[in-house]
C-alpha cells in the first residue's frame, strides 16, 4: 500500500475559524483539488478522516452509500461533541442509512413534495412581503441577517411544524447555538457540554409538544411526526426528537445563510442584480447559483463499511471520508470558471443539497423561499449597498452570514 498524502493545506476542513475567511479557504481548496484531492487530515481534537475535495469523487462516494454509510459518523466535530453526541442517541435522518433511512424519511416527505410545495407558494410570498415591508419601515438600513434573514425562514419551518409563534424566539435562540457552536459570538458557551446543553433543551421542549400533539393531533407537519408508524410501531422518543431537531435546524438556518450570501452576492456584482432586475424570469437560475454561490452545508461524513478507494487512494473499512461540498461546488473541473458569480450560469450542477439518497428532503422549499423573497425585494429596490463589513460564521458544517449590514432605498 503507498503512503498516504497528507497535504497541510487540508487542515482547514478542520478549523472552524477557516470557513469565516473565505480568501484563506477557497486558496486551500483550489490547492487541494490540484494538487491531493483526496488528502489524510489527523488534526488535534478530531478524529482523522480523509479529505475529498473534487466534485466528481463526492458524487461517486454518494452513489456508493452501501459502502460509504452516514452511520456513524455524518458531521465533522470535535472528537468530544462527537462522543457525547453517540451517547446522547442522537439519530436524525443524517445518521441513518437505508432501510431505516428510506422508512423515517417518508414520514415527512410528503409534506415537502411538489404538491405540497405549490400549496406553501402562496404562504412564503405573504411572508416575503411582510419581511420586505420590515425592511423598509426600519428606515433604510439594517443588519440583514439578524434583522430579517434568520426570522423569514424560522417562521416558515416553525409553522410548519406547528411550534407556537410565541416561542419562535427561543426556536432561533437554540438552532444558532447548535449550528454555531464553533463561533465565540454564536455559542452558548465555551464547554463543549454546554453545547449539547442546547440540544437536550430542544429535545425537551419538543417531548413537551409531542404529549401534546398525541393526544390532539393537529395535521401539521410536527403531529404527523408524532403519531408516525413504521411497521405499526411508532417511532422511539429519540428518534422522535431527532426527527423534530434536523428539520428544525436544517429548515432554518441553511436557508437563512443563503437568502443572506445571495444578497450580498448581488451587491458586490451589481450587473447581475441588474440583470435580475430586469428580468424576474431568471429567478430559478439565478436561485440555483445562489445556493451553489453559498453552500451553507459546508461537509458531510461518510464512513467506509469496506475496504474502498478514492481516486486511487485507499480507505480501510472503519475510515472516514470529509466530503467537501463548499470545494466540489468551485471545481474548475465541473463549472466553467467556477468564482464567477454568474445568475444565468447553465448548466449548474451543484452538490449544495447533497446527491443521491441522501438528497436534501426540504430542497425544494429552500428554492421556493429564496425565489420567494427575492421576487419580492429586487422590484421594490431602488438602491443598495454594504454599510460595514459582513461577518460569516465560524463553522465546520452549517453556516454562512451572521451579520450583512446594509442602507437601501425601498418602494
Amino acid at each position: 500500500m503507498s503512503m498516504p498524502i497528507v497535504d497541510e493545506a487540508a487542515k482547514v476542513l478542520a478549523e472552524p475559524a477557516a470557513y469565516a475567511d473565505e480568501e484563506r479557504l477557497h486558496a486551500a481548496l483550489t490547492r487541494l483539488r490540484a494538487k491531493a484531492p483526496v488528502s489524510l487530515v489527523d488534526v488535534p481534537d478530531y478524529k482523522p478522516f480523509w479529505a475529498i475535495t473534487k466534485h466528481a469523487d463526492i458524487l461517486a462516494v454518494e452513489r456508493a452509500n452501501r459502502v460509504f454509510t452516514n452511520w456513524p459518523r455524518p458531521v465533522l466535530f470535535r472528537s468530544a461533541a462527537e462522543d457525547m453526541e453517540a451517547a446522547a442517541g442522537v439519530r436524525t435522518l443524517i445518521h441513518m442509512d437505508d432501510p431505516q433511512h428510506r422508512a423515517v424519511r417518508a414520514v415527512a416527505a410528503d409534506w415537502f413534495s411538489p404538491k405540497a410545495m405549490k400549496a406553501m407558494d402562496r404562504r412564503v410570498r405573504q411572508l416575503a412581503e411582510q419581511y420586505v415591508d420590515k425592511m423598509r419601515d426600519t428606515g433604510g438600513e439594517c443588519d440583514f441577517v439578524q434583522e430579517v434573514a434568520v426570522n423569514f425562514p424560522l417562521y416558515v419551518i416553525m409553522s410548519l411544524l406547528g411550534v407556537p409563534e410565541a416561542d419562535f424566539p427561543r426556536m432561533l435562540k437554540l438552532t444558532q447555538e447548535l449550528v454555531g457552536s464553533e463561533d465565540d459570538e454564536l455559542k452558548r458557551s465555551t464547554p463543549v457540554d454546554e453545547t449539547m446543553n442546547s440540544l437536550v433543551e430542544m429535545f425537551q421542549y419538543f417531548q413537551g409538544l409531542t404529549a401534546a400533539w398525541r393526544e390532539h393531533p393537529t395535521g401539521d407537519l410536527g403531529s404527523t411526526i408524532a403519531n408516525a408508524r413504521i411497521d405499526g410501531e411508532p417511532l422511539s422518543d429519540i428518534d422522535t426528537m431527532s426527527y423534530y431537531a434536523i428539520i428544525a435546524t436544517a429548515g432554518h438556518d441553511t436557508t437563512s445563510s443563503s437568502i443572506s450570501g445571495g444578497l450580498r452576492a448581488l451587491i458586490e456584482h451589481p450587473g447581475q442584480l441588474e440583470r435580475l432586475r430586469g428580468n424576474l424570469d431568471l429567478m430559478p437560475r439565478a436561485t440555483e447559483e445562489i445556493i451553489r454561490w453559498v453552500t451553507p452545508v459546508k461537509a458531510f461524513m461518510r464512513t467506509a463499511a469496506q475496504d474502498a478507494t478514492v481516486r486511487d487512494v485507499p480507505i480501510a473499512a472503519g475510515e472516514s471520508v470529509l466530503l467537501s461540498y463548499v470545494s466540489a461546488n468551485r471545481d474548475e473541473d465541473a463549472f466553467d470558471n467556477p468564482f464567477r458569480f454568474d445568475i444565468e450560469r447553465e448548466p449548474n450542477k451543484h452538490v449544495a443539497f447533497g446527491f443521491g439518497v441522501h438528497f436534501c428532503l426540504g430542497a425544494g422549499l429552500a428554492r421556493m423561499e429564496i425565489n420567494g423573497f427575492l421576487s419580492e425585494l429586487l422590484p421594490r429596490l431602488k438602491s443598495i449597498e454594504l454599510n460595514g463589513e459582513p461577518a460569516l460564521t465560524a463553522t465546520t458544517f452549517v453556516g454562512g452570514l451572521k451579520h450583512l449590514p446594509i442602507r437601501y432605498s425601498l418602494t
